[in-house]
Order: structure tokens, then sequence, then C-alpha cells
């Protein structure tokens, strides 16, 4: 009985279903999994308790992303064929596992049992979470897919809102040592698997005949264009928006992973230091912007076009790099609004790449041809987190401080995201040689548009 409650055939909606009902079913999900840029609240009493470095306390962060890519790129057609409810399902169930193994890690001080469980199995549970409503999303709202997946993908951004205070009230209460952060995670697993079971409930995929109310059949069908995933890792577009997503996300979650210590350290040695309460507070508004960055620009983009968008996040991007490269510690101010636009951008890049996709390929496979594309979250995951903590543990190690730890890392980034930018210059449509013979897009799609692509 439980597996019928899972088929795909099970949760076709009604002809009378409204289609404003699946964006809560998602959010649902990439809420509860956006937990995973909040790891930060936990690196400091780690360290602590466990006897870790700043690279090492980032292993279980680094891992979980690279699980992240590797479960989207190979559960991607699984997704496809089994439809979003199994997916959220088998997302609810490891995600929430690899808390229960985390807090078993820290209680019996194992740390490799954190290693396996955060970033292994809740990895896994991350990567098939985070793709399971966006084809989904994509085919209830062909007309503003931006919008659309800007509105799931968005909860991912925004959960380490909610998770970081809770998170830190929780270690405030329980206590910083290893009994009390197996307590604090073992609480997030129970917690999460109740409030993504909503989402397993509510989600419902559109019949085959279904066409959005209001607009006109020649908009919903598009142009009959359809590329597999088999077929788009074959195509120039995928790998330069592979390697667009890569730079994009090295540049913006090398900060985010060591957002609270950042900004400590930062400006340690000036007449405005910042407390561990204005750091956690840091992170949290890093976590708004990241969100808020998924859904407004996103939607943006389905004005303005994908690549003009990319050109705002790559382009700017850069200059914000540096910016903080040149005012070192002379601003918080002026530090808080760089990095929070950065986040900004960072988190618009994941929301529209899905569009982007849509664009140049079609509805199709898009599903699996975003999982396959996730890979380059994989990279950056390590790329990202270890470029920032490796640079400043060998400047600490030299006897520097202040934002003498991080100025080279600033560089890096912000010569990364100029990369990204040429490489989305490049970006045209699809040949029809790569395109499925006889598929149509009944669901919706204006693949190969110029105006949509930003050309």
């Amino acid at each position: 009985m439980a597996l019928g409650f899972l088929d795909r055939s099970r949760t076709v909606a009604p002809p009378d279903w409204s289609r404003w009902l699946v964006p809560p079913a998602a959010l649902a999900v990439h809420l509860a999994i956006g937990q995973v840029y909040a790891w930060s609240v936990f690196k400091p009493p780690l360290e602590g308790s466990l006897g870790l470095s700043g690279t090492q306390s980032a292993l279980p962060f680094q891992l979980a992303i690279v699980m992240l890519g590797l479960s989207a790129a190979f559960g991607g057609t699984l997704v496809e064929r089994n439809g979003p409810r199994w997916a959220m399902f088998v997302s609810m169930t490891c995600f929430s596992s690899g808390f229960l193994i985390s807090a078993l890690g820290v209680a019996t001080e194992q740390f490799w049992l954190v290693v396996l469980g955060y970033g292994v199995v809740g990895g896994v549970g991350l990567g098939i979470g985070y793709i399971s409503p966006v084809s989904t999303l994509i085919k209830w709202f062909p007309d503003r897919p931006g919008m659309a997946t800007g509105i799931a993908i968005m909860g991912f951004g925004g959960g380490a809102l909610i998770a970081s205070p809770w998170s830190a009230q929780m270690l405030e209460w329980f206590g910083t040592g290893s009994g009390g952060i197996a307590t604090t995670l073992f609480v997030h697993g129970v917690v999460y698997f109740g409030f993504m079971g909503l989402g397993v409930v509510l989600v419902r995929v559109p019949a085959p005949d279904w066409t959005p109310p209001g607009v006109p059949v020649q908009q919903s069908v598009g142009r009959p264009v359809a590329v597999s995933a088999n077929n788009a890792v074959r195509t120039p577009q995928f790998w330069l928006l592979w390697l667009v997503l890569c730079l994009n996300v090295t540049a913006g979650i090398g900060i985010l992973e060591k957002a609270s210590p950042m900004i400590t350290e930062f400006f340690s040695g000036t007449s405005m230091p910042v407390s561990a309460a204005a750091a956690a507070g840091f992170v949290g508004l890093l976590s708004l912007t990241n969100m808020l960055g998924r859904f407004v620009w996103s939607s943006t983009s389905d004005i303005v076009g994908r690549k003009n968008i990319y050109r705002l996040y790559l382009g700017v991007g850069a200059l914000l790099y540096l910016t903080i490269a040149l005012t070192t510690n002379s601003s918080t101010l002026v530090f808080v609004l760089c990095a929070a636009l950065i986040l900004s951008f960072y988190g618009g890049g994941f929301a529209t790449i899905p569009a982007y996709l849509k664009d140049l390929f079609g509805t199709y496979e898009v599903g699996a041809i975003h999982g396959r594309l996730l890979t380059a979250w994989s990279t950056a995951g390590v790329l990202g987190p270890l470029i920032v903590n490796a640079i400043a543990d060998s400047q600490e190690a030299a006897g520097k401080q202040g934002p003498d730890l991080y100025g080279m890392s600033l560089l890096i980034m912000m010569g990364l995201l100029i990369v990204g930018f040429v490489a989305n210059e490049f970006v045209r449509p699809v040949h029809p040689r790569f395109h499925e013979p006889g598929v149509g897009q009944s669901e919706g799609s204006a693949a190969g548009d110029p105006a949509r692509e930003g050309r």
C-alpha cells in the first residue's frame, strides 16, 4: 500500500487541482534540506569538542555537496521515471537518517560517522530532494519557469534562515559539548522528517493534456524542440553552463560555508569586533539574501532573459569581490552589503539554471539534465571551502590575521567569476542535430528562444 502511494500514477492531479498547491509542497522539502547552508553554526562547537581544524570541520558539508551533485546526476532519470512523490520520500528518509547517524557519531566522538551520516547519507537526501520538484514545477508553470523554480529553490536558500538561529538556540540549551551537539542533531532529524512529509503528501503532477488556465494554446505548446539527457551532455551548451554554474557556486559557497568565523576574524582587530551573536545574525542575513535572490533574480530572468541575468551575477559579482578586497576591514557595512549581494547572485544562479536549461533543451528530460548539471555544484562544493579554508589556515600559520587571512581568496573568487562571465557569452541555441526526432513539447517550452536566452 505504501508503494502504491508513491507510484507516479497516484500523483496525477485531478482536473480541478490548483497548480499553486505545488510550490508549497516543493518548499516543504527545500526549506528542510536548505539547512545545509547553516552548517557553519556547527563548526566551532565541533572543533572545540572533537579537536578538529577548520578544514576538517568543513568535511561533512563538503561531502554533502559532493553527494548532492552525484545523487542528482545519477538519480535524475529515476526521479523523472518514478515521479516527485517517490523522490521526496527518498529525500526525506535519507536526509533525516543522516542527522541521526551524525548524532550517534558525535555522541561516541567518532567523527567518521558524522562525515558518513551528514555527508554521504544526508547528501543523497539533498541531491534527490533538490531536483525532485524542479521538472514538475516547470511543467505546471510553462509560462513562468523562472518564477516557478525560483519559488522552490528559494526555500533551499532560505532553509538556513530558519535553521541557523534554531540550531544556535538548541546548542545554547543542550550545550556545545559532544552530548549537546548530538542531541541537537537528533532533534533536527526527527523534526525534518515530519516537515518534509508534508511535501510528500501534497505534491502532484499535471495530466499529460493539461495547459495553464488563461494561457493561449500556442504559448503552452511552444516550438517542437526536445533534447534528451544523453544528447544534452554532448552539446557545448551543457558544458558552458556547467562551467558557469561551477564558478558562480565556488565564488559564493566559500564565503557561505565559513560565514560565521570569517566575519569574526575579519574584524577582530578593529574598534568594532563582531560578537558570536552578530556573526550568527550575519549567517542569517546571508541566508535571507540567498533566499530572496533565488526568487527575485530568477523571476526577473523571465523578463530580461537568462544570459543577461547571468551577466549580472558574474560581472557585478566580480566587482563586489574586488570592493571587499580593496576596502578590507575599514567598513563593516560595506563588507556586509557586498557579501549579501554576492549571496543573492549565488542563489539567483541556482534558481535560474533550470529555466536556462529549459530554454535550451526543452522540458523533455529537463529534470535529468538538471541533475547531471549539478555535478558542477559537487565540484564547487569542494573547491570553494577548500580555497577559503586552506588559504586561511596557511595564512594563520604564517602569523597573519584579520583580512590578511582572506585577501588572496577574494581575488581568486573574482577571477573565477570573470572566467564564468566569458563562458556565458559563448552560450548559443542548441543545434538541431541534438534534438529528439518526433518528440514535441507538450508540457510547454520555448526551447531555443533567443529572447528567453537573452541573446
